[in-house]
């Protein structure tokens, strides 16, 4: 009908219609996304993504279309990265406090934990002289190498030739690496180390046996160089906060954040000859094989300031993958110093013997990187710490933008293809449209760095990935009984627990439409009724109920919601 045909009332009626239409408050279908899967194009490398939020005790996996394909619980918060082993296990880095060293990053202890969620190992290394932090790697032989603060005095300091003027009163922390067999169900062997403080050069008290020109030893560290990433009186110096392993070279890569650079190491050594200057693969000891991203830092009249800025998550492109044997790193900038942040891939100078060549003018190449990513605007992309990216077989490249838990995979001629916001904080999922509280510099959404694993990867094989609900919630429902307002079933429904696995608490989340009543049941492998609860929908709408764990031993359970002629299951875990 066409509105000149229609009857003033009619047409008022129409009117009317329509404004509501366009005026009431939108469901969540229609709302705005602020986390979760927020885009997805053609060219994405089709994938699962594993993650672990800073301020959460839970290891995540989704699949391409933000929907929660495992999980797993923890006993702490990330201190700071987790990795999936060749067999599956979940090898993840745990935050315990050490008031000895409270510095950001700390870590203490690792874990490996099985699909199911089970604790199977346990390493700590923290007490008032040594801490881990940030990043592990572990080696082909099942060895893990890890990242470890250990205390040097004030004394200590100057006595190693540190200027006396700006020597911290609380002394230094410098980086060591342990590389670790693992043992039984706790503890393991230090097998190998290699220490920062060994391989030092200065340029301000003579009478130190490491006093030298600090332009002629590029494979040392200036001990009093000026540093970019914290101010001098803190300890931390260095701030090692990413290794990697190259096994074909048998080195080891560092993103050292405070001195803007990225070392290579020999692995082949004895530990002996880590802290020495000879011996070894490449003849050089512990001492450095290549650095990169701040020549000033050992050529104080360099004409180039700095490549890299405050960096994280440097590591080499994996065989097989376009710009293999590349190193990839994420530049965070700072606002004083750049103004963004960067992805960057360059081709180190490196024979295929793995020596490095450096430059006549004393200078570690390459002049600029082969491939980098900024944003259209490059200050609309700054992320002032954490972060990471990895190459994908495709050739994009992942990215998380850590402070802000913003995940997105970049085609090599920048386009974003896909983009995901965790949407975990420290209070658990947030609901679809609310935005993520934190301040600007620092969210409570906040991911060190993200994985993305294949669906073929024989660490998936034989495991349960059947795609659940996301991991964001889709009602404001959150007490028992209470009923969400975004979503209005005509059917019953039944969707994934939250957490699972669990060993205390978990909530199950259930739709049922106006007047009708169902029983919410929980049973064991055997069929045992071990929980129930029956429950009635006064209005239609979207529900939840929390379950205590109690008693119920470690196990698989079912749980159903069951109303007159249907029935809806699902699968819990509960961990002992």
């Amino acid at each position: 009908m066409r509105a000149e045909s229609m009857s003033p009332s009619l047409l008022l009626r129409c009117t009317f219609l329509l404004l509501c239409l366009f005026t009431l408050p939108r469901t969540i279908a229609a709302q705005e996304k602020t986390v979760g899967l927020l885009e997805k194009k053609d060219g994405a490398w089709e994938g699962y993504t594993l993650f672990a939020p800073i301020r959460s005790t839970t290891t995540y996996l989704v699949d391409m279309e933000g929907r929660l394909v495992h999980s797993w619980p923890g006993e702490a918060t990330p201190g700071l990265n987790v990795y999936m082993l060749s067999d599956g296990r979940l090898l993840r880095t745990e935050l315990r406090r050490n008031p000895d060293f409270s510095i950001g990053g700390g870590g203490g202890r690792v874990v490996i934990r099985s699909w199911e969620g089970a604790l199977l190992w346990e390493f700590r290394y923290s007490d008032s002289r040594v801490h881990l932090h940030h990043d592990v790697e572990v080696l082909p032989n099942g060895n893990i190498l890890m990242i470890a603060w250990e205390r040097k005095s004030r004394a200590e300091a100057i006595a190693a030739g540190v200027d006396p003027a700006r020597a911290p009163a609380d002394g230094l922390y410098p980086d060591h690496i342990i590389e670790v067999r693992p043992e039984g169900s706790s503890g393991g062997s230090i097998v190998w180390e290699w220490h920062l403080w060994d391989h030092l050069i200065q340029d301000v008290d003579s009478t130190k046996p490491n006093f030298g020109a600090v332009e002629e030893h590029p494979e040392r560290i200036d001990l009093n160089a000026a540093i970019t990433g914290t101010d001098v009186r803190q300890p931390d110096w260095w701030h090692t906060n990413a290794v990697d392993y190259n096994a074909a070279l048998d080195q080891i890569l560092l993103s050292v954040r405070n001195y803007s650079e990225i070392w290579v190491i020999d692995h082949s050594t004895t530990t002996e000859e880590a802290a020495g200057h000879s011996g070894g693969r490449y003849g050089r000891g512990g001492d450095l094989l290549y650095r990169y991203g701040n020549p000033r830092i050992y050529q104080p009249d360099a004409p180039v300031l700095r490549q890299l800025v405050v960096q994280h998550d440097a590591r080499w492109v994996p065989d097989g993958y376009p710009g293999e044997g590349n190193i990839t790193v994420f530049s965070n900038g700072d606002r004083n110093l750049g103004g963004y942040s960067a992805v960057v891939e360059i081709a180190p100078p490196v024979d295929s013997s793995g020596h490095y060549r450096i430059g006549t003018n004393g200078i570690y190449g390459p002049a600029s990187p082969v491939w980098s990513y900024t944003a259209p605007h490059p200050q609309d992309f700054f992320a002032h710490n954490i972060s990471g990216a990895s190459r994908l077989p495709n050739g994009n490249t992942l990215i998380c933008s850590g402070p802000f838990g913003d995940f997105f995979e970049v085609s090599p001629g920048g386009e974003i293809v896909w983009r995901y916001v965790n949407p975990v904080t420290q209070d658990g999922p947030l609901t679809q449209g609310e935005p993520v509280p934190g301040s600007a510099m620092s969210k409570d959404n906040a991911v060190f760095r993200c994985t993305r694993i294949a669906p073929d990867d024989p660490r998936l094989a034989g495991r349960d990935i059947t795609p659940g609900d996301p991991i964001e919630r889709y009602s404001t429902a959150v007490e028992d009984g209470e009923r969400g307002n975004a979503i209005l079933p005509s059917a019953p429904v039944l969707t994934a627990n939250y957490p699972n696995p669990f060993s205390q608490t978990t909530t199950i989340r259930y739709g049922l439409p106006a007047g009708v009543s169902a029983t919410i049941r929980i049973v064991d492998m055997y069929g045992r009724e071990v929980w129930r609860k029956d429950v009635t929908a006064g209005t239609p709408g979207m529900y939840s109920v929390r379950v205590q764990a109690g008693d119920l031993p470690g196990g698989t359970y079912r749980y159903t919601l069951e109303t007159q002629g249907q029935v809806l299951s699902r699968r819990m875990v509960v961990l002992r």
